[in-house]
């Protein structure tokens, strides 16, 4: 199953992008589904639906089905007897009922459960193509981090159950029926193993090139242009490949535009900058269109714009942001690639198998694989857009 993720700065005409598509993928028979992630939803709207979507998917063509994520449906089909438990906890030691269901809410767990709903469709294999219409930039990188922090968290849980609730507590639970109030009951940890499961694997899926695509769409605006390349950056960090470009709303050269006439030669200069800034992805041009773009027939019409005859499921760009290199010596070197980063910003630093990078306020936390186990970063170093961190055996 191939996945395609479409993020951009709020009001660029990301979901219509998406929704045309998801139509242009559906027409061409490919079995789509797109998903609002977007707590805002609009999905509806574009596909000009007479009622809202649901957390299901609902069929819009023979070949097309559409859903927007309810957290709160997530949240308690995979977490419900969790939350139950932990909020009762909670309630005892006299925090409010409302506060305490909130604060049983583990960190990453609103962002998780969309992407858990990739691999239920890969492993279900209902689908050829899922595309996931994002939230403006910010949240999308939000949830493309989800899994490191969801699976922490849930990893935490289940190293208490294993080496405190299951050995000590439970059986001191038998006897102290204050005790046994407090602790969780095994279908709560087998609930807990159940979303450890289905985490699994996620974070391989994202970083795939060849099964997962970050398709950015932007408009030819300076500061668009400016919040698509730091994008760019932090999707580098997460491992995500981004394989193309998408420039909504471009004014037409050959036609009369009224007021907006003036914009035509600012938008023509910063579309030479995207194309320079953003070199080598493939650069999509979507032209302003002089009506909404409000269900099947225009959104049909715009997906014949963004891909001109071509198969919108197609790998556009696959050469992956992260690279691990051996050298003769045995050492070895993950290089990331990260344009646009702002250097005096970044941080590096290793703690045991995990590597955290943060660039400002976004922080990535990567699990080195075997073939780095005992060794240590030395000093990271930018060549071009590259960042290299070397890694040598400990005792050296």
């Amino acid at each position: 199953m191939r996945t395609l993720i479409f993020t951009g700065k709020g009001g660029v005409g990301k979901t219509s992008v998406a929704a045309a598509t998801a139509v242009r993928a559906a027409d061409l028979g490919l079995r789509t589904l797109v998903m609002s992630t977007d707590p805002a939803h609009s999905l509806a709207d574009s596909l000009d639906m007479e009622g809202p979507l649901g957390p299901e998917p609902v069929k819009i063509t023979p070949t097309l089905h559409a859903l927007e994520v309810s957290i709160y449906h997530d949240i308690e089909s995979n977490w419900g007897i969790v939350r139950q438990h932990f909020a009762q906890l909670m309630e005892a030691q006299g925090i409010d009922g409302v506060l305490a269901g909130e604060m049983s809410i583990l960190p990453g767990m609103e962002e998780a459960f969309p992407l858990i709903r990739i691999k239920h469709h890969k492993d279900k294999g209902d689908y050829d193509l899922l595309i996931i219409d994002c939230a403006p930039t910010g949240e999308t990188l939000r949830l493309l981090s989800s899994p490191e922090t969801f699976k922490w968290a849930v990893g935490m849980l289940r190293g208490a159950e294993r080496f405190v609730v299951k050995p000590i507590l439970r059986p001191m639970a038998k006897v102290n029926p204050t005790l046994g109030k407090m602790v969780a009951p095994t279908e709560v940890y087998d609930a807990i193993d159940d979303l450890f499961a289905q985490m699994a694997g996620i974070t391989q899926i994202l970083n795939d090139p060849l099964e997962t695509s970050v398709r950015l769409v932007m408009n030819p605006e300076k500061m668009v242009i400016k919040e698509s390349q730091r994008a760019l950056t932090y999707l580098s960090m997460y491992g995500m490949t981004v394989d193309s470009v998408i420039v909504n709303k471009i004014l037409p050269l050959d036609q009369d535009s009224g007021y907006l006439n003036h914009w035509k030669d600012v938008q023509q200069r910063y579309l030479q900058e995207v194309g320079h800034s953003f070199n080598p992805l493939p650069i999509r041009r979507v032209p302003y269109y002089p009506e909404e773009v409000v269900g099947l027939e225009k959104l049909r019409q715009m997906g014949e714009d963004v891909y001109d005859g071509t198969n919108p499921a197609e790998v556009l760009y696959n050469k992956s942001p992260m690279e691990i290199d051996k050298h003769d010596d045995g050492a070895y070197s993950i290089r990331l690639k990260l344009p646009f980063a702002d250097v005096e910003r970044l941080d590096l630093f290793q703690n045991g198998d995990e590597l955290v990078i943060q660039i400002g306020d976004f922080r990535r936390i990567m699990t080195m694989p075997t073939s780095l186990a005992g060794m240590e970063a030395g000093q990271a170093e930018m060549e071009e857009d590259w960042l290299i961190i070397p890694f040598v055996a400990a005792e050296e």
